[in-house]
């Protein structure tokens, strides 16, 4: 049995991120083969605003997500991905509970996030904690691969 994750704030700079990053591609270019993304790297998730969770099993990076300042009093949840192995063993819970005291502390009352239609996994968890549809949201447009989800904190 997995060990509990712990979630912190951690600096985006590091290999387990890039290697993260790099499997959320992965899965996105497996859910939807030639459909537009929108590329995140390590770099450009040290802009200022943005704040990157991580998920740690016995010190190995087992999970990570972004949160974003969106200045409005919303914060947006972006590019959650718990690595293969680690799946269906509450690390993205633990992410998600981290992202809402993450989000609480930066003074955002509401989470925004996108979710693609394909990913069932992701959509039975925000669900189950309480996401509910939204309208497309700054800077997104209607999409037929989106679901736009927030939840009241």
């Amino acid at each position: 049995m997995m060990e509990a994750a712990l979630v912190e704030v951690e600096s985006p700079l590091q290999e387990e991120v890039t290697t993260l990053l790099c499997q959320s591609d992965a899965v996105a270019e497996r859910l939807y083969p030639g459909e537009p993304r929108r590329p995140i790297t390590a770099e450009t998730l040290t802009r200022s605003g943005t704040h990157v969770l991580i998920a740690r099993c016995a010190g190995t990076a087992v999970g990570l997500c972004a949160v974003f300042e969106r200045g409005d009093g919303t914060a947006e949840l972006k590019r959650m991905i718990v690595a293969e192995g680690a799946r269906g063993r509450g690390v993205g819970a633990a992410l998600l509970r981290g992202v809402e005291a993450e989000a609480k502390r930066l003074g955002a009352d509401t989470i925004v996030l996108e979710v693609g239609v394909r990913n069932a996994e992701a959509q039975a968890l925000y669900r189950r904690s309480g996401y509910e549809p939204c309208e497309p949201f700054s800077p997104y447009q209607p999409s037929p691969i989106s679901l736009f989800l927030k939840r009241q904190l």
